[in-house]
């Protein structure tokens, strides 16, 4: 992933006007002819997600009083990260993509090494984009070992070998404060297959000199350091707003269920917004990452979902969990329902897949014009150690 630089919005909608995108658009699905999609409908088939592996990312940020821009980087960047995971490849197959996020170094944290893990390992990315941005400064007692250790340790890592394993932990004091030595907790992750990244906010050979270039090394992963303060920026595109249009859509696909599936509904919504109050590039992202079935899963409150993972689950879900508009269907009925929506999703998510890569070629052109000069963010340090990871590790992309 490039670090990206602000377009003029009036390019876009020019390039819009002028009727190079007719080919490709979000369609309407409320034209659809609902009699025949009820008669035709059956589950959309779906890319397979390798069952043997995964990719599992462990975010480590430092949330001491310095560190607000680690943070807003984060929330630009969340969705270009998991865009980056979707793309990799095992023998073929998606493998499902997990995120972790684990805040310390805040005092306001009661523990004694001021660490807290704040979402496990999780395919909820709903739950994983709300908690990042409800993270607040205070403090500074970042102890980089403890943390390392905790989530090495308590963590549900995979134990396939073939699951690719990465901890990426931020910050911007010496790497070595606390009681845990972070040589043996490092050397212990690797041990497991778990591959330690540190990514120092500020100069290099200040990272160097406190031990953080040493953590990635006994760690088997990548040093970077960025620059923490700076704001990320965006090339913006002629089809971002094409692919809004389809975020909407897809939206409309999902069918929630039980005590607290409404409340999910509201949260998906949430982060839309809190995807498009970063920037309109970030909701675009957080929409193309919104279509990866192997990396965003609701089948815990979406009907679709669900039925894709357990084809049973329509023929024994209760009368009472069901939204308002679905109680007092019949089982076929039901079944209906959930098809049409799982085959106007996938539709969709097809739309959405060929915006995004003609959206990347024009980034690409763009960022090769400028000679690829800008300096590195979270995002771009992350995306580029995934991908040299992954390599060693047998994926392709």
């Amino acid at each position: 992933m490039t670090t990206l630089k602000i377009l003029s919005m009036a390019a876009g909608v020019a390039f819009l006007s002028s009727g190079s995108l007719s080919g490709i658009r979000c369609s309407d699905s409320n034209k659809t002819n609902r009699a025949t999609q009820l008669q035709n409908a059956s589950i959309a088939p779906t890319v397979t997600a390798g069952k043997d592996n995964k990719i599992q990312v462990a975010l480590l940020l430092d949330t001491s009083n310095s560190m607000d821009g680690l943070i807003d980087q984060a929330k630009s960047r969340l969705w270009n990260i998991v865009n980056t995971l979707t793309t990799l490849k095992y023998n073929g197959q998606a493998p499902q993509v997990e995120i972790a996020l684990y805040e310390y170094g805040n005092d306001g944290i009661r523990d004694e090494n001021y660490i807290r893990q704040v979402t496990p390992l999780t395919q909820d990315l709903d739950l994983v984009s709300e908690k990042l941005f409800s993270l607040r400064t205070n403090g500074g007692n970042e102890y980089c070992g403890a943390v390392i250790r905790d989530a090495a340790a308590n963590l549900n890592w995979d134990g396939n070998e073939k699951s690719m394993k990465l901890i990426y932990i931020a910050g911007n004091e010496s790497f070595d404060q606390g009681k845990i030595d972070y040589k043996d907790v490092i050397l212990k992750a690797k041990n497991k297959n778990i591959y330690t990244n540190t990514i120092f906010c500020g100069s290099r050979e200040e990272g160097t000199q406190t031990f953080w270039q040493n953590g990635a090394t006994v760690g088997g992963g990548k040093y970077f350091n960025i620059d923490s303060d700076r704001k990320v920026i965006y090339i913006e595109t002629p089809y971002d707003v094409r692919i809004s249009e389809c975020n909407a859509k897809l939206n409309n696909t999902y069918i929630y269920y039980g005590s607290h599936g409404s409340e999910y509904k509201l949260k998906q919504a949430a982060q839309d917004k809190n995807a498009e109050v970063q920037s309109v590039s970030n909701y675009v992202e957080r929409t193309v990452a919104k279509s990866k079935k192997n990396a965003y899963k609701n089948d815990h409150w979406d009907l679709v979902d669900k039925a894709e993972k357990d084809a049973g689950f329509i023929a024994t879900v209760k009368d009472d969990a069901l939204p308002a508009e679905l109680k007092g269907k019949s089982k076929e009925e039901l079944k209906k329902v959930v098809a049409v929506k799982s085959a106007e999703r996938g539709k969709i998510q097809k739309e959405i897949e060929e915006l995004s890569r003609k959206r990347q070629e024009y980034i690409d052109a763009e960022m090769k014009k400028r000679g690829g000069a800008d300096s590195d963010d979270l995002g771009k340090a992350i995306q580029r150690s995934i991908i040299d990871q992954a390599k060693k590790n047998g994926y392709t992309n």
